[in-house]
């Protein structure tokens, strides 16, 4: 019984030590979640957690892909994370019903695994203004493009044959480095096709058709991959999976660069140093506009903005602010109007999958910036309507009672008139309480007569 103890032991002992030991121990799984628009606050996620799940000692990185394109700066950025990045990524098109169209395709190839869930698809990855510099006026509208082979196809301009070779170029490249099939990948960029999951595991577009997550790591355990020239071997049986959902950070930058949030950015913080400039002191409205108006650039930076538009918007606000200032009676401030919503619909290049301004929004905020300046005009034409209560005009036909008279001058004395002691003169004797008009302004002498009695006439 002892030795059978002790072969238990040394058995347990090399079982530990062994290179096999290691090999059970499992690295978690870290799983990111696309389900929007391919823009900056997703690169920025990606990116972070790519190099979060580096630190963390994960195995394998799953994003989750739900998405109609986006930017092509952003996709490039999340491209070169995952190329660059020294754990394997598996892109995983889900769930049922979700779409990697656009740069979605891009990313798909582009990671070492390639997945999608049944009733998915892909495809749709013609270049729209991809590679081009930000701001430039988006091509007029065309039908897709024709096959290559086509003879009978019209002729492309010179811009739109380089935006397209460029992105076959690069598309094609991502699938010879992941052993993809690259004509097809070519197709999806020169004619716009799209497939379903099924379909596309047939063509080797992508590696794994599964149900969710687990049923992906189900098929994962045990295969080796290529990453950054080594071999790695997944062990993702029974691996803990860890979702890394956006945090804050992720959720602010999204917000902000949401084209409609972006345009009511720039508009409150332009009314706020409005409010601020006509009523200076408070600062509430010099704050918050000036903060309103800093993030409503940031994010006009991060888009894909014609400078028209902002030009136009900002030429819109700058009549609006005149008009606060000027006599011009709503004129310059109708123009700004008009401005600002020509400027607002032609402001976001909207052939870009997921970043268009909805006209509602446009029309509703020119319609509250008309409401505004109206509001402005009636109260200005108010004010110059309205009698003056300052200054002379304000001393002249108030009551006054007399608080004190001069020794030795009984039609002399003092009242207390608009917060001040003023002197009084009057042509009829003065009384202490007696109530008094005043009838003129001598210097810092006021001319009183008593408030039944008949106003002298001239001089």
């Amino acid at each position: 019984m002892n030795s059978r103890w002790w072969c238990r032991l040394l058995l347990l002992m090399i079982l530990v030590g062994s290179p096999m030991g290691s090999v059970m121990a499992a690295g978690s799984i870290v799983v990111l979640t696309i389900n929007d628009a391919i823009g900056p606050a997703n690169a920025d996620y990606v990116v972070r957690g790519l190099t979060r799940a580096q630190t963390e000692g994960a195995q394998l990185v799953v994003i989750k892909l739900d998405t109609p394109g986006g930017l092509d700066t952003s996709m490039r950025l999340i491209i070169k994370a995952i190329l660059a990045s020294p754990l394997p990524v598996a892109s995983f098109v889900a769930p049922s019903g979700a779409r990697a169209a656009s740069a979605g395709t891009y990313i798909l190839y582009a990671s070492h695994i390639a997945a999608m869930t049944p009733g998915t698809n892909l495809g749709a990855a013609t270049p729209v203004q991809i590679g081009g510099l930000p701001g430039t006026a988006p091509d007029p509208p065309r039908p897709p493009a024709a096959p290559a082979t086509d003879k009978n196809s019209p002729p492309l301009d010179t811009l739109t044959r380089k935006q397209i070779n460029d992105a076959a170029a690069y598309i094609r490249g991502l699938a010879q480095l992941r052993g993809r099939n690259a004509d097809w990948a070519e197709q999806a960029v020169r004619e716009s096709l799209s497939l379903s999951a099924d379909e596309a595991l047939k063509r080797k577009v992508v590696d794994y058709v599964a149900n969710d997550v687990p049923d992906l790591l189900k098929q994962l355990d045990g295969k080796s991959l290529n990453v950054a020239g080594q071999t790695l071997k997944l062990s993702t049986a029974g691996a803990a999976l860890i979702e890394h959902a956006p945090d804050w950070r992720t959720q602010l930058l999204a917000v902000i660069t949401n084209p409609s949030v972006a345009l009511l950015l720039i508009m409150f913080g332009i009314y706020g140093l409005i409010f601020e400039f006509i009523s200076p002191g408070s600062g509430v409205g010099g704050v918050l506009g000036g903060i309103c108006l800093l993030l409503g650039l940031y994010a006009l930076q991060l888009l894909p903005v014609n400078y028209a538009g902002v030009g136009l918007i900002l030429l819109g606000l700058a009549f609006m602010i005149a008009e606060a200032f000027l006599p011009s009676f709503g004129v310059i401030g109708f123009g700004g109007v008009v401005a600002f919503v020509v400027g607002a619909v032609i402001l976001m290049d909207t052939d870009v999958p997921g970043f268009g301004i909805p006209l509602a929004l446009i029309i509703g905020t020119a319609l509250i910036s008309a409401l505004l300046l109206m509001t402005l005009v009636g109260m200005a034409l108010k004010a110059r309507s309205r009698a003056l209560v300052s200054g002379d005009a304000g001393l002249v036909g108030s009551l006054a009672m007399v608080t004190g008279l001069l020794p030795g001058l009984p039609m002399s004395g003092w009242v207390h008139l608009q917060g001040e002691k003023w002197q009084v003169q009057s042509r009829s004797p003065l009384h202490l309480g007696q109530q008094v008009r005043v009838v003129a302004r001598r210097g810092v002498m006021l001319e009183v007569i008593a408030p039944d009695e008949t106003p002298p006439r001239g001089g």
